[in-house]
């Protein structure tokens, strides 16, 4: 059985335009230590004098290649806005794209904040500094900053986080006879980064801006059982000759055992994070000059200091609770908790609209943007037949939506139909849509089921056609937008793991399934799943490709992974990359060829015919 090579992987710290020499390296390092999967640059990317070579014209144009996948965070320094403004416009770089947006072969924008997977690494990162120095581009949001903040409530592990600048208290508890000159110097330091990261608790945090080789002794994070290595690098051709490239080869996360999880060094040290909370706050304050720029940009993201302030920007909304019902940080948050807003965002309200009044995404948005007629909460109980119809006017799965992708749908019933599923985890993954806006299928009538059966039991004959077998599943929560069964076909020779993949993946996250129907009777099965729903409790039930149905009521405090269906199978199919659908978004010339081969097939077995 051959054995899965672990990804190897390259960072430096500020290019400042030095690409060139960056390269030259590069690819000195890839002959003589490779090869390398990526390279990723943190702190300044562009020039910081106008008087440097525009070297990146280069590689734009054609005249010279960059050697291996290159991303990069510091989009600042003199030519930044010209040339990012271009990628920006170019019609492959539109949309949402926290992987990157391309400003030739293998150069990646890392944009804003997000997180992607890359060769099976988790990979999150802040792009940008707080300096409002840099125009429009080099400067994150506040927007970006909560978007991190809710995907470090998503379950796993970060791999690698990636920031430009330091976090501020890095160095606490640090052996100091391993501790640079250089850290102590106070610029280039981020309040920020520092609450970011003992919130997200990445393996890896890398960073530039500060001209400094910092491999800082790994630490341990409060309410985990990883540990976190903090690297800081130095600048591309310091005169100094301080390190500027450093090589690692991390398992991911998602592959290690719970015992090479818990692995400590004998040199661990407490989270400097930690340590930081537990010392007078006026130790941090004392370091400061009066009039430091610290103070001056830190009241962006502090309530208190907006309002005294009269900052325009001093009530903007949390993006968790906006989107979930929680947040974490409670009363410590800097942003606002209004459940009004949460009830128009369920409404399938755009939540940028709720936020700031506007949307920048126009009519490529997929959202409302116009505040609820009702302004009532959300009933615990099923929508009216009314309120359904009202929904469905925004909604991607109504077939009387603007919104809706009808070039997707495959076979079109009286009651359901069936659609290509949009970013698809493998290919002929579709899903069954009710044609009523209905928020699940249990609270769809009971006659509809048999229509229902049929497609299940022409997609199970189609599937086997092709060797495969299907395995269904349905994520219902309070306010789902519109039902979706998913179907995903599997190999046979993977078909007696599934159910053990999903126990083990229960496992893992603290809960056991119910079996519903031990016979295997699907029909049956449905029936009593009926029986055991309220319209109101949370569930997740998966369909095995024998027919047994295993159930998880989902308690109301617990953080079920909205994905949780797809990451389990993604891993069954050895493509977690795919777990994400954003990153399997197809062009729509590519998703007609799909769903044409689709119907080609399934034609025969096509209950609507």
């Amino acid at each position: 059985m051959a054995t899965i090579s672990t990804p190897r992987i390259l960072f430096c710290g500020d290019v400042l335009g030095h690409l060139h020499q960056l390269f030259k390296r590069v690819q000195t390092v890839n002959k003589s230590s490779g090869p390398f999967d990526a390279l990723f640059c943190v702190g300044q990317f562009f020039p910081d004098s106008a008087d440097r070579p525009d070297e990146l014209s280069d590689y734009l144009d054609g005249r010279a290649a960059v050697p291996i996948p290159t991303y990069f965070t510091g989009d600042y320094g003199v030519g930044a806005a010209r040339f990012l403004s271009a990628a920006s416009k170019l019609p492959s770089n539109l949309g949402f794209k926290t992987d990157g947006v391309q400003l030739c072969s293998n150069l990646y924008w890392l944009k804003g904040s997000g997180k992607f997977s890359l060769h099976g690494l988790s990979v999150a990162y802040l792009s940008g500094r707080r300096s409002q120095d840099a125009g429009g581009y080099g400067v994150y949001t506040e927007d970006d900053v909560d978007a991190l903040r809710a995907l470090a409530e998503e379950p796993g592990i970060v791999d690698m986080f990636l920031t430009n600048e330091w976090p501020s208290g890095v160095s606490n508890g640090a052996d100091t006879s391993n501790t640079p000159p250089g850290v102590s110097d106070p610029s280039g330091y981020d309040p920020i980064v520092s609450e970011l990261v003992a919130e997200i608790k990445p393996r890896y945090h890398i960073a530039g801006t500060k001209g400094v080789y910092y491999a800082r002794e790994p630490y341990c994070n409060k309410e985990a059982e990883h540990i976190t290595r903090f690297i800081g690098l130095a600048a591309v051709g310091n005169k100094e000759k301080q390190k500027f490239i450093h090589a690692i080869s991390p398992t991911p996360a998602s592959t290690m055992s719970t015992a090479e999880i818990r692995t400590r060094p004998p040199n661990t040290t407490l989270s400097p994070y930690i340590i930081a909370e537990i010392t007078s706050p006026a130790r941090e304050a004392t370091k400061r000059p009066a009039n430091s720029d610290i103070d001056t940009q830190y009241w962006r993201f502090d309530v208190s200091k907006r309002q005294k302030r009269g900052g325009a920007g001093g009530d903007k909304l949390c993006f968790k609770f906006t989107s979930s019902g929680s947040c974490s940080r409670g009363e410590k948050c800097n942003y606002r908790h209004d459940a009004d807003a949460r009830d128009q965002y369920l409404k399938n309200v755009c939540f940028d609209f709720l936020n700031k009044g506007k949307c920048e995404r126009g009519s490529d948005c997929n959202f409302n943007h116009s505040l609820s007629d009702d302004g009532a909460s959300f009933s615990q109980n099923a929508k009216s037949h009314s309120d359904r119809k009202s929904s469905g006017k925004n909604c991607w799965f109504c077939l009387s939506s603007p919104n809706v992708e009808s070039h997707l749908v495959i076979s079109i019933g009286e009651s359901y139909y069936c659609t290509l599923a949009k970013g698809a985890l493998v290919q002929n993954h579709v899903l069954l849509v009710p044609i009523e806006h209905c928020p699940n299928t249990l609270m769809m009538p009971s006659d509809t089921d048999m229509e229902l059966e049929k497609y299940k039991n022409a997609l199970n004959v189609y599937y086997k056609n092709q060797a495969k077998e299907v395995v269904f599943f349905e994520w219902i929560f309070q306010h789902s937008p519109h039902a979706n069964l998913q179907a995903v076909p599997i190999p046979l020779s993977k078909a007696s793991n599934v159910q053990r993949i999903f126990n083990l993946a229960a496992k893992k996250l603290g809960f056991e399934f119910a079996v519903v129907n031990p016979d295997n009777d699907s029909s049956e099965g449905r029936k009593l799943l009926r029986s055991q729903f309220d319209g109101k409790s949370s569930l997740f039930y998966v369909e095995l490709p024998e027919g047994t149905i295993l159930l998880h009521l989902v308690d109301d405090k617990e953080k079920f992974p909205v994905q949780f269906g797809r990451e389990v199978l993604a891993g069954l199919l050895s493509v977690p990359e795919r777990a994400d659908w954003r990153n399997c978004k197809l062009n729509k010339d590519e998703e007609l060829q799909m769903v044409e081969g689709f119907k080609k097939g399934f034609g025969d077995y096509d209950p609507a015919k």
